[in-house]
């Protein structure tokens, strides 16, 4: 798809829009600016595309600055995959806006101001175009051709070193201002790889991209920018699907794009390839910037060093519900509220009246036919513990053998319960299918009431309310649970407890429910553990500071679980929530723009949690990574459970989650419920090489004899070492 003529920096605002408008934008910096602006007439970039442009003028500096501004409508702003176009264009901007700032390569690409988007009219500042479209370019000389051509390859192997490739390139989007050029079209960007979808019209766009088969190649960036040279110099469109037939009539032309006009990217040269072939005198600026140092490679090296000791730790009995649920007779399970253990009693039986009220249950009238379908609705009061406040458990939860307890931990204000809202709407969408397992709901009424009070409003974008949840005051807030089957027909009741950082504090009631877990969810709440500036303003929305020592509620959890070795058994993932604050920082916004997992990849799992660990390593400090610290098994991702933020108590394109099933599904691996290469065990470890088998040794030879591993939780020794001894 191409776009319609640019505002020039010749044209000043005039009356039409506001006259005068506030706007508060962030910086490619991070930083928050606000300025008066002005606006010139509007009009849509493309008419096929939802964008619109206007000239404007800002004025906060003493002096007007000139841009343009390129925003979407309220009402085009509702629409998700008009959204997504723009977040697509202001992250390609940023990244490039990193790479090329302050160099000489940086008049290539059009230079980012401002953006806000998660807003009702979401937008983007930029400077004035530089140049006119090729769209109203005549026919350019010999010399100019090789100058716009070293331009156009350089910025397509700046692209592709990034791992991207323009689709947008069309005599609409090839700026030229007589010396050199500016490439727009951002929106149109797509990684390297990915799946082609039908973009473009012809001739720009290549034969394969229009119709949208294989994956993305940079040469079909390489097709797009011949055709616009080829337009350039002759003054027509080429051929949509193969060389112009006058095109060996072009000197110049011919000597350097003869085969970038092969119908298939296989047999098309590479930027690199084509810029390589330019004559000398048009080598200023084809020489491509090294690429940046990795500054990541000693916090990675820090993550792999925790998983070689995490294999070399002899393993603990477990202790946690999966160990105390061992030693229970077949038809007894432990209730999640007062860990006793309970078994099915026919005469203890209760279900809702109309008035949501309990009454008991009599089965003598019901037919054996009925008898399972009312079964499932009821529930059974548990008298375990007369000393513990009244509670009642689902009949299914008592009868298909011990259930999986999962429980999210985080300060209130982490997205917790948006998470873990979004986590089951994913699985009751059917999210788990590809992983051969099913869903039923444990009791219809509760599920049923769950996505009419929790997931239906979220979907409908609103904030959720800070709740209790619908279990008992003060203790471990029970969420939902749901009957998950697995590809062997086995069926396991699965059930899902937020717990308040407020309440793990003041209650220990809450903390004595960390006996009995299975699973833990540590909710990292970006805002509160990294100082980074682009999170500064949603800070001072929140009126929240940043916390070096960690998350309390982690502290407090870990601290009170059951252990018995060097590491906690019970299985975890740590979650950076809130991910869409940080969608264009790396390497959060490579893993929150892929799409949802078909099957589980112990290698890429890896690969995930180990950029999330370098990632929180590097920014917010050892204290945050205590969960991975001191548990076994522990995998780090990243997840948005709304997609934006929220404005004016809404998200205003609806909460559209990203990668918020991942967590749940690492969990479910590690206690067998999906199979994985390695098995569960190495799942979130990694294979052990062979060199890497050493002796156990008792905990009395030097804390369990494990190179880098502490008696109190594994940070390890060359940790401290690395950190000239400070833990002590």
């Amino acid at each position: 798809m191409t776009h319609a003529t640019h505002p020039g920096p010749d044209r000043p605002p005039g009356p039409e829009g506001p006259a005068d408008a506030k706007l508060g934008f962030s910086t490619p910096s991070g930083r928050r600016r606000v300025a008066r602006a002005r606006f010139g007439p509007e009009s849509r970039r493309d008419p096929h595309l939802p964008q619109l442009i206007r000239n404007a003028l800002l004025d906060d500096r003493g002096q007007g600055q000139r841009c343009v501004q390129v925003r979407l409508s309220a009402a085009d702003a509702t629409e998700p995959a008009a959204r997504a176009l723009l977040d697509t264009e202001a992250g390609t901007a940023l990244r490039l806006h990193r790479l090329v700032e302050g160099t000489e390569n940086a008049p290539l690409f059009p230079r980012l101001i401002g953006y806000e988007l998660d807003t009702a009219e979401p937008f983007l500042l930029y400077d004035p175009p530089r140049g006119a479209t090729a769209a109203k370019t005549h026919v350019i000389a010999a010399t100019d051709q090789r100058v716009l051509t070293r331009d156009l390859m350089l910025a397509l192997c700046l692209l592709e070193g990034q791992g991207l490739v323009p689709r947008g390139i069309s005599p609409a989007t090839v700026l030229w201002d007589g010396t050199s050029l500016q490439l727009w079209g951002l929106e149109a960007v797509t990684a390297i790889g990915s799946p082609r979808t039908p973009w473009g019209r012809a001739p720009y766009a290549s034969p394969e991209q229009r119709r949208g088969e294989g994956d993305a190649d940079p040469r079909d960036a390489v097709w797009s920018a011949a055709q616009v040279l080829y337009r350039l110099v002759t003054g027509r469109p080429g051929h949509p699907d193969r060389p112009p037939a006058d095109l060996a009539e072009h000197r110049v032309l011919n000597e350097t794009l003869r085969e970038a006009f092969a119908p298939r990217a296989s047999a098309r040269p590479t930027p690199a390839q084509l810029l390589d072939l330019l004559p000398q005198g048009t080598a200023r600026r084809t020489t491509l910037p090294p690429p940046p140092p990795d500054e990541t490679r000693q916090d990675r090296e820090v993550f792999e060093q925790a998983l070689r000791a995490k294999r070399q730790a002899p393993t603990a009995p477990a202790t946690s519900a999966a160990g105390a649920g061992a030693g229970l007779g077949e038809s007894e399970v432990l209730c999640p509220y007062c860990l006793e253990t309970i078994q099915l009693d026919l005469g203890a039986l209760y279900v809702t009246d109309n008035r949501m009220q309990y009454q008991p249950l009599n089965l003598a009238g019901i037919s054996k036919l009925r008898r399972q379908d009312v079964m499932r609705g009821a529930v059974q009061k548990c008298v375990a513990d007369p000393d513990f406040p009244e509670h009642f458990i689902p009949v299914p939860y008592l009868t298909y053998g011990r259930p999986l307890t999962v429980a999210m931990v985080g300060q209130s204000s982490t997205g917790k319960s948006h998470l873990l809202t979004q986590m089951i709407a994913e699985i009751t969408d059917g999210g788990l299918e590809p992983f051969g397992l099913t869903w039923q709901s444990v009791n219809p009424e509760q599920h049923a009431r769950f996505v009419r009070e929790r997931v239906q409003p979220l979907r409908n974008g609103h904030v959720l309310d800070h709740t209790g949840g619908v279990g008992l005051d003060g203790f471990a807030r029970f969420v939902e649970s749901l009957l998950i089957t697995d590809a062997s027909g086995q069926v396991r009741p699965v059930a899902f407890f937020d717990l308040g950082g407020e309440d793990l504090v003041r209650t220990d009631s809450a903390l004595r429910f960390l006996l009995g877990v299975d699973a833990l969810v540590f909710v990292v709440d970006p805002v509160l553990a990294l100082p980074l500036p682009q999170l500064d303003h949603a800070r001072e929305r929140g009126n929240i500071e940043v916390n070096r020592d960690g998350d309390l509620a982690f502290a407090t959890v870990l601290d009170r679980l059951p252990k018995t070795g060097p590491y906690l058994e019970v299985a975890a993932t740590m979650v950076l929530g809130k991910a869409d604050l940080l969608r264009f920082q790396s390497p959060v916004d490579r893993w929150l723009g892929r799409g949802p997992l078909t099957a589980l990849d112990p290698v890429q799992l890896r690969e995930e949690s180990q950029d999330v660990h370098a990632f929180l390593r590097r920014h917010a400090g050892q204290a945050w990574l205590r969960p991975f610290d001191a548990i076994r098994r522990c995998t780090l991702h990243v997840a948005s459970a709304t997609g934006g933020q929220e404005d004016q108590g809404r998200y205003p394109a609806g909460a559209a989650p990203r990668r918020v099933l991942e967590p749940l599904l690492s969990l479910l691996a590690m206690h067998g419920l999906i199979d994985v290469p390695g098995g569960p065990e190495a799942f979130a470890r990694g294979e052990a090489a062979a060199w890497e088998t050493v002796p156990a040794r008792g905990p009395g030879d030097e804390e369990f004899g494990v190179p880098g591993a502490r008696g109190a939780g594994g940070p390890g020794r060359e940790r401290e070492r690395e950190r000239g001894g400070e833990e002590k």
